[in-house]
């Protein structure tokens, strides 16, 4: 397998990632682009996923978001801060590079997303009609909905105070509020508190990439809880959506990603994994949803 480090502008944030050739070779060839979910890295598990895409002749580009990984933050911006808008069209910026490069044909771009990044997958999806195909698996559909869940699950209450009173610091040129990602300690705030997003975490952290810091600012759960992708689903149309969901998904919430399914118009395909919101990036779950995304791409992308 063919891998290229690459790097590109993102309006002032350089953004670097990886650019696997299609094997077997055939240029130009269509692309997929893929990014991480929240707070996570290209190395956690996204190489695997290309590798299948490439393995059957796609072209695949694989970056880390913004402040996360080896992309930089835009100047004066913190790092580990997370704004879906701004991801959303470092998307774009990506599909642009991509169209640019030599081995892609840039009227075959698909996207690709997990967790909060398949939410901008679905976004872009329906914003930008470079896009022919798109994939989220584990989707965040609903800031609200999300955080109603973990509320009513945790018994995590994180009232608006602690938000008013970072953006009032912050303005008065106060370093940024930050909180772990994951932790233990039910009465610490952290932004992902379920069990399986510490194992995710700790285990990725220890065996795919070290330099994962477990800190995230405070301004990126006030960000998420705004966000709604849900509402761009039925615009999707005419680009095809396939969705693959976690059936005990606890985080995202796989009950509002099966309901928010039936806002979208054809041609659309939804498929189940046994399992929660990591299912996708292991074992049998792993096989099924990057063979479900690589048969949908290979389907809309190549015929």
């Amino acid at each position: 397998m063919v891998r290229h480090d690459i790097e590109f502008d993102a309006e002032g944030a350089l953004l670097r990632g990886w650019f696997y050739e299609p094997q077997p070779s055939a240029s130009p060839a269509p692309c997929v682009v893929m990014a991480h979910g929240w707070s996570s890295t290209k190395r956690m598990h996204l190489d695997r996923f290309a590798e299948v895409f490439a393995a059957a002749g796609l072209a695949v580009l694989v970056y880390d978001n913004r402040g996360w990984g080896e992309s930089e933050a835009a100047p004066g911006k913190p790092r580990h801060e997370i704004d879906p808008w701004e991801q959303i069209r470092d998307y774009q910026h990506a599909i642009t590079y991509a169209q640019n490069h030599p081995d892609v044909d840039p009227d075959r771009i698909g996207v690709w997303g997990t967790s909060f990044s398949a939410g901008h997958a679905f976004v872009v999806a329906a914003i930008d009609r470079r896009v022919k195909a798109v994939s989220g698996q584990a989707p965040f559909i609903s800031g609200r909905g999300t955080y109603a869940n973990l509320a009513r699950v945790h018994n995590l209450v994180v009232g608006p105070e602690l938000f008013t009173a970072d953006r009032r610091a912050r303005a008065k040129g106060e370093p940024p509020a930050t909180v772990p990602v994951v932790g233990t300690d039910p009465g610490q705030l952290v932004g992902l508190p379920t069990p399986d997003s510490y194992a995710f975490f700790t285990h990725a952290r220890k065996e795919l990439d070290p330099t994962w810091p477990n800190e995230v600012t405070l301004r990126s759960i006030d960000n998420f809880y705004g966000y709604e992708p849900a509402r761009y689903l039925p615009d999707i149309t005419p680009t095809p959506l396939l969705m693959i969901v976690g059936r005990e998904d606890g985080l995202t919430g796989g009950n509002l990603a099966a309901s928010a399914y039936g806002t979208a118009a054809e041609p659309k395909r939804i498929v189940f994994l046994p399992g929660g919101h990591f299912a996708a990036y292991t074992g049998d779950g792993f096989t099924r949803a990057s063979q479900a995304s690589r048969d949908w791409f290979l389907e809309h992308l190549t015929r």
